[in-house]
């Protein structure tokens, strides 16, 4: 189901975004306060803001509509010329990057670390993905401390720590700024080896002082990207949704634990229980059936 709607999404959408250029060649940009249309080389309107979540301070991984309707048709390709196994298996090995700043404030101890790798195997727990400690390095650096996305800092800390190949996940704990957490989705890894992998705020690992994401998902989240999965809210009510057949359509990402909550109507209440949403540690609980496939053939492809 879910494989299978992956390429009639593809297919529809991107003869829907080609219709969309053809028709409105002409049309100006319209006011765009959050930026979404920078740098984009086709004309950009109301349909294309609706659909895009606003950065919110939880993840940062919010992929352009774009640029997903472009790496959707690859994949569907790919998919249909290649069909990987349905279902793959893989320990991954981790390595923990804690910086903290000059003076070590900042530092987790090792039982936080060990928590947090327990709690992505019980998440991931009939994925097919375990995850085993590689290693575990500590950094007191002021600069990389303070981490915000896409920075010197990032590019730097990561570039001097990583370890391991495409299959080795990287967790960068440090003061994540701005955000709880940002990762590498796995299609970029041949572009930028040296990114690769997950960065979460200290303050979200088991333990921390994120009142309502201490409890280490926010790890889960990041950890979701890194394997291929978009939030549950990737589109809005669109149908395209996040390419994944078995999760409800969500207008935007949730947060607290509104179990009733359906913002879309016609697919289901909002996934608010699925790790690629925003709720709180204790609302989210799951991965669906489609989601580990995507993750298992993006695994095959890329890692």
């Amino acid at each position: 189901m879910g494989l299978w709607r992956i390429g009639v999404c593809a297919a529809v959408f991107a003869c829907e975004a080609a219709e969309d250029v053809e028709g409105n060649e002409a049309r100006a940009v319209i006011d765009d306060e959050r930026g979404f249309c920078e740098g984009e080389d086709e004309p950009c309107g109301p349909e294309s803001l609706a659909i895009e979540p606003e950065h919110d301070g939880g993840c940062g991984n919010h992929p352009a509509t774009s640029e997903v309707v472009a790496l959707e048709k690859d994949f569907a390709e790919w998919l249909a010329a290649a069909p990987p196994p349905a279902f793959g298996r893989a320990t991954i090995p981790v390595y923990v990057h804690v910086i903290s700043d000059d003076n070590g404030v900042g530092d987790v101890t090792e039982e936080r670390v060990n928590k947090q790798i327990e709690v992505l195997n019980q998440a991931f727990a009939g994925t097919g993905f375990n995850f085993s400690r590689a290693g575990i390095t500590r950094t007191r650096k002021t600069a990389w401390y303070n981490m915000a996305m896409d920075s010197v800092a990032e590019s730097q800390a990561k570039s001097a720590l990583r370890v391991g190949g495409s299959g080795t996940l990287n967790i960068y704990v440090a003061n994540a700024l701005n955000l709880l957490g940002w990762a590498t989705f796995p299609w970029k890894y041949g572009l930028d080896p040296d990114a690769d992998g997950i960065v979460v705020d200290r303050a979200t690992l088991p333990g921390g002082t994120a009142t309502n994401y201490n409890s280490g998902i926010t790890a889960v989240h990041e950890v979701g990207h890194w394997l291929g999965l978009y939030h549950t809210f990737q589109n809005g009510c669109s149908v395209f949704g996040d390419f994944v057949g078995d999760t409800p359509s969500e207008s935007s990402a949730a947060t607290g634990c509104p179990v009733k909550r359906d913002t879309c109507g016609g697919s289901g209440t909002d996934p608010v229980d699925n790790y690629m949403d925003y709720t709180n540690d204790s609302c989210r609980s799951r991965f669906t059936a489609g989601q580990r496939s995507r993750m298992s053939f993006h695994f095959t492809w890329f890692r």
